[in-house]
């Protein structure tokens, strides 16, 4: 373990050099960046492939809704229909999970490079590198035992939380009309859901959990969570453009259940 995170360590220094002619005391910090950049750049494949599958789940709801209700009283047979259905249309159900669960290694190598005191034996150099004067290895609590919120330090927090709230705001709100849209507020048996609609209310605000995560992890890793959320941000209003919002979702449920009255008229 000590020589792999001996060569993540020379990793980051060599981006850091790379970058400190336009950086300088900043550079590190860039160098963090730029790695978790080229994390979600290596992983873009799979969330356009996440996209597709979720776009494909959308178009199926109706076909879903269908078979929930034809099967209500057999969830065996139910659940095989299902499984059918979306190896017909090549859809998996755990594709949209891909992209998170692979960040999760670089997030926790940078996390445990940035509170490790030594690296192979050796003192760990990386602990002093600052942003406008904020160790990257240090917490949002030293930043407050040093100048308190409005110090030198606190400021560099600051602008992340000013960030982070941007970006959540946005995921919130964009989080909260595709849940309005894709997902059923009644079971097969047309009753509410139970729960259902807590759900509803308590997904968007999950955006703003990251706020709690920069507060307590170092500087470094704040700064992955920080980059990488943005990126997800800038990446799904990208790839789920398209996506019907609340009342193109309405209007699309509308035609489908008018097209299937329509059906069974004409075959009687």
């Amino acid at each position: 373990m000590s020589v792999f995170m001996s060569a993540f360590a020379a990793l980051v220094g060599a981006l850091a050099d790379v970058l400190h002619p336009l950086f300088q005391g900043a550079s590190t910090a860039a160098a963090i960046v730029l790695f978790t950049a080229l994390v979600r750049l290596a992983i873009h494949p799979l969330s356009r492939a996440a996209a597709r599958g979720q776009k494909a789940r959308t178009r199926l709801q109706p076909q879903i809704a269908e078979l929930r209700k034809k099967h209500a009283k057999n969830p065996e047979r139910m659940q095989k229909a299902l499984m059918e259905l979306h190896k017909e249309e090549n859809v998996s159900p755990l594709s949209g999970c891909l992209p998170s669960l692979l960040q999760m290694p670089a997030f926790f190598l940078l996390y445990h490079l940035f509170s490790s005191q030594t690296i192979d034996g050796h003192p760990n150099e990386l602990l002093d590198h600052q942003l406008f004067g904020a160790p990257l290895g240090e917490h949002w609590q030293d930043a407050l035992a040093h100048g308190g919120p409005f110090g030198a330090q606190g400021m560099v927090y600051l602008g992340l939380y000013a960030i982070v709230t941007v970006v959540a705001t946005f995921n919130f709100r964009r989080t909260k009309q595709q849940m309005a849209a894709n997902t059923p507020s009644t079971g097969p048996d047309g009753q509410p859901v139970p729960g259902m609609g807590a759900l509803t209310k308590l997904m968007p605000l999950m955006s703003y959990a990251t706020l709690l995560t920069v507060s307590v992890v170092p500087l470094a890793a704040a700064l992955y969570v920080v980059t990488s959320t943005t990126w997800t941000a800038i990446e799904r209003a990208f790839l789920y453009r398209d996506m019907p919002t609340t009342g193109a979702a309405t209007a699309v449920t509308a035609d489908a259940a008018g097209s299937g009255q329509r059906v069974r008229r004409s075959s009687v």
